[in-house]
């Protein structure tokens, strides 16, 4: 096991063992375990982006596709109630949703899916080869079922929410269990809005 990997595990365990209980923070506490945001993909307006784009905003970046019957849905749903729990603040915030079925997902797809759970939602495509690297930045798993006879599959794809300040930096992890007013606290303090 080389050395980069074995820190990267520990780093992980850490991360893990870690229940967010320190500091103001109700959510994982992910500072300095991973990386920052960064990437170069196509949103669903077919505008070439990159990490740059979003300076000045709070991101959360999570790692789903149009067809999948639960967990993007439902994930989706909480993050745009948190955000309206922020009322105007929201408007500092941004949900990046990185499809790991670009093969199905087309950008009017992405499109309508992204906009059905709010403003604040864009979705971003990328190759085969793009969406390889930026799972492999964020240590994320995904892959694909068998297609049926119509050609359908499920794809298996990691559910945790990275949360990056204005500046790119990683600072919290929205995990499946994590609740809605644990998300719109959370980022109550990123974005320097008044509690109340």
């Amino acid at each position: 096991m080389s050395r980069l990997r074995r820190a990267w595990l520990v780093a992980l365990a850490l991360l893990l063992a870690s229940c967010g209980g320190g500091g103001p923070w109700q959510l994982k506490d992910i500072k300095g375990v991973v990386p920052d945001l960064a990437f170069n993909l196509t949103d669903d307006s077919g505008r070439r982006v990159s990490a740059a784009d979003y300076r000045g905003r709070t991101v959360l970046l999570f790692f789903g596709y149009t067809n999948c019957p639960d967990v993007c849905p439902t994930t989706l749903v909480k993050l745009a109630a948190a955000l309206k729990d922020l009322g105007p603040a929201a408007h500092g915030a941004q949900v990046l949703f990185v499809t790991v079925d670009p093969k199905r997902d087309t950008l009017e797809a992405l499109h309508r899916y992204a906009r059905a759970f709010g403003s604040h939602v864009t979705g971003l495509r990328g190759s085969a080869a793009e969406l390889r690297e930026l799972a492999k930045r964020y240590r994320i798993s995904y892959s694909y079922g068998t297609p049926d006879a119509s050609g359908n599959y499920d794809v298996t794809h990691s559910s945790a929410v990275f949360v990056f300040d204005a500046e790119g930096n990683a600072r919290l992890l929205v995990m499946p269990d994590s609740g809605e007013k644990a998300i719109a606290h959370d980022l109550k303090l990123l974005l320097g809005a008044r509690q109340g």
